[in-house]
């Protein structure tokens, strides 16, 4: 199995140099931008398997190196960023990111969620049942595939998680902190809209006109998958 690769993209060398550190000391290939535009030059020589970039970048800043990201790309992306405004992690979550860390921020703490989300993507291989099939949907772990009546539906890798944790067993009902504890795998600081933020998108690929997303909320406790025999 090959190396898993990161790219990291900032522009203060001391956070790109402190980040690379840590990560090679996992035995993760690490490269580095210092701009969007840079990372774009990256991106089209070479395949990486997850991004970590910070939000405040000359040239191209970071939401605007996700969107293009997004374009081609469905690997999880862990965002940076100096500010800690609601509204910048919810643009991130829009944009199709799967993490948000605030500086100043915890190099282990960096490289823990780093691992997760690598685990999470790259390692396939599992005890559980791989394919789910429902009137309409398949969700092909494996390939990490999601078809809509034969029509490939594009998500992020969040947002695959969060699909197949909740339809693996279809009509039980989870809540906020039993999704992110379970999707995300660790102490997401409290930020339950994180949840709401990837259902929002989940409903508005998956949806079909006038018939159910599949993902049903249970006001006042959280979310379940079900469908329709139609």
């Amino acid at each position: 199995m090959s190396v898993p690769r990161v790219l990291v993209v900032d522009d203060e060398e001391g956070i790109r140099e402190l980040v690379t550190m840590y990560l090679e000391k996992e035995r993760l290939e690490v490269d580095s931008a210092p701009d969007g535009q840079a990372a774009l030059s990256k991106i089209e020589k070479k395949n990486y398997d997850l991004f970590i970039i910070d939000v405040m970048m000359p040239k191209l800043d970071g939401f605007g190196l996700v969107r293009e990201i997004r374009r081609f790309s469905d690997k999880p992306v862990i965002m940076l960023t100096a500010k800690g405004e609601e509204y910048e992690r919810l643009l991130g979550f829009e944009l199709g990111c799967d993490d948000y860390v605030v500086k100043p921020f915890s190099p282990r703490e960096l490289v823990q969620r780093v691992k997760v989300l690598l685990k999470r993507t790259l390692n396939i291989e599992t005890n559980e049942q791989n394919i789910l099939k429902f009137p309409r949907l398949i969700i092909d772990k494996p390939a990490r595939l999601v078809k809509v009546d034969g029509e490939e539906k594009v998500l992020t890798p969040k947002e695959f998680e969060l699909l197949y944790y909740l339809a693996k067993n279809p009509g039980r009902v989870y809540t906020r902190e039993q999704i992110l504890e379970n999707v995300w795998g660790y102490d997401y600081f409290g930020d339950l809209r994180t949840v709401d933020t990837h259902i929002k998108k989940l409903r508005e690929k998956l949806g079909r006109n006038n018939s159910p997303d599949y993902i049903s909320t249970v006001w006042g406790v959280g979310y379940k998958f079900e469908v329709n025999d139609d």
